[in-house]
């Protein structure tokens, strides 16, 4: 699978913001936003003021990023949210938080998505007792995910797990860490999303 292999932090910088791209070490004075706040390249520091079609693009760019996918897929769930009733952009939004790696994330099971998604594609974890290692996998309320009897024996797994007992899952997420086994309770709304999107600048760059 086609995936971007360059330097992450160059992404944050090129969106103004950080999108926690590195887990626990954007949370650090080694963060590149904090030490060089301006676009990536030569012409970084000296660019004009975006026309209405560059908002609309960086706020695209911004949630592709975020959500750590190619412009295909992250096309593909803007079609998939056009056909569900509703705000398409909010459908957007639930959708790519309902996606299998983001769950993980938002468990605390990874430090950042990147992680989270490679747990996943090594078949870490089962959803309503088969195992799946699709990160793409778009969860839906009653299932119940779970961590592998076999991979609660890895470090990386009995780490994240301690790390998980300090955080507060979002509340459509019931998890329970002493038993490795979370629930969706529910789909995933616009007011449950921890990182600021302006959903409808993507509808409007997508319906030019």
């Amino acid at each position: 699978m086609a995936r971007y292999t360059g330097a992450v932090c160059r992404l944050c910088r090129r969106e103004g913001e950080k999108l926690f791209l590195k887990g626990d070490r954007c949370y650090t004075e080694k963060c590149a936003v904090g030490k060089r706040p301006y676009p990536p390249g030569q012409h970084g520091q000296g660019r004009s003021k975006a026309s209405d079609y560059g908002i609309h693009l960086r706020e695209k760019q911004k949630a592709k990023r975020y959500y750590g996918l190619l412009e295909s897929q992250f096309r593909g769930y803007y079609e998939l949210a056009a056909k569900k009733t509703g705000k398409t952009g909010e459908n957007l939004l639930s959708i790519l938080e309902s996606r299998l790696d983001n769950v993980v994330y938002r468990l605390g099971l990874g430090a950042s998505r990147a992680e989270a998604r490679q747990l996943v594609r090594h078949g870490h974890f089962t959803v309503d007792g088969r195992k799946v290692n699709i990160p793409s996998f778009l969860v839906r309320p009653g299932m119940i995910l779970s961590i592998r009897d076999t991979s609660r024996q890895s470090d990386k797994i009995k780490g994240n797990l301690e790390a998980s007992a300090s955080r507060t899952p979002p509340k459509w997420l019931e998890f329970d860490a002493s038993n490795a086994m979370a629930k969706i309770v529910a789909l995933p709304g616009k007011e449950d999303i921890d990182f600021p999107i302006a959903e409808h600048l993507i509808v409007e760059f997508y319906s030019k």
